[in-house]
């Protein structure tokens, strides 16, 4: 599978506790914080799903 970079551009304060378990899932927590991680259906769904 490819690789694909993901950021965090906002903060997760006001946020539903699902989402901000999916962002720390990711390994996120800070505002401009960047990941990359295989591009897998579930990586797929944790990020459809912590998006606004």
């Amino acid at each position: 599978m490819a690789k694909v970079t993901i950021t965090q551009v906002k903060s997760i304060i006001d946020r539903p506790k699902n989402q901000k378990l999916t962002i720390k899932a990711l390994g996120l927590g800070k505002i401009s914080k960047s990941v990359s991680v295989e591009f897998t259906p579930q990586i797929a769904g944790m990020v459809k799903k912590s998006t606004i």
